[in-house]
């Protein structure tokens, strides 16, 4: 297993060798699991979506459907000009070049309600999965989500999905913020982190998930 962070040349290489290297488009896994997470987002109006690992930007058109405001984070420039054709009709989306957590768009984000976070975390040592969440968490309204999507299988990882997940959910527990939802799919995991008090209202408890 890898021992430090991903660098964005790794990524790089990724979506230079194709244009879509995990499927995005046709796997039906990847489908599945996009409509799943579209399902868990917050009940009340998006007004602005921050999309961390935005890739070949399917997720963000998907996004770009449902919110105000999108602006769409990726390491990879191959990937990011992909992405921006994908949404070139979408004047509401907006896409940056950023590596994290080092370059985490503390200006550009904040204000945001929704932080999505799908299938990245786990490219990080826990020491940056703990930066980026307490980064994260600042970036929110009080009112916002936090939406973490993890892939459960093997992987050469600094941290497996489930340890990824567990260092960013401790993080923001130790910042005042809760679980509203933890559930499992075949192969990845979803969890959703808010400030308010709500109870649980889909899924398992987080508890139960881990």
């Amino acid at each position: 297993m890898s021992r430090e962070t991903w660098k964005p040349e790794v990524f790089e290489r990724l979506f230079q060798g194709g244009s879509d290297p995990w499927g995005l488009e046709s796997s039906p896994y990847e489908q599945q699991k996009l409509a799943r997470v579209l399902e868990c987002l917050p009940d009340r109006p998006v007004s602005f979506a921050v999309e961390l690992g935005c890739a070949i930007g399917v997720g963000t058109l998907a996004l770009a459907l449902r919110c105000g405001r999108v602006l769409a984070v990726d390491a990879s420039e191959n990937a990011l000009s992909i992405a921006r054709q994908r949404c070139e009709a979408q004047e509401h989306v907006t896409f940056l070049k950023a590596f994290l957590p080092a370059d985490y768009p503390v200006f550009e984000a904040s204000g945001c309600d929704l932080v999505l976070i799908s299938e990245i975390l786990y490219f990080l040592t826990a020491e940056d999965i703990q930066r980026l969440a307490i980064m994260v968490a600042e970036s929110l309204v009080p009112a916002g989500h936090i939406l973490l999507v993890n892939w459960t299988g093997e992987t050469d990882t600094p941290c497996t999905g489930d340890e990824a997940a567990e260092h960013f959910i401790q993080t923001c527990h130790g910042a005042g913020w809760r679980s509203d939802l933890s559930e499992r799919g075949e192969g990845y995991r979803i969890d959703r982190l808010c400030r308010s008090e709500a109870p649980l209202k889909t899924g398992i408890s987080a508890d139960e998930g881990r």
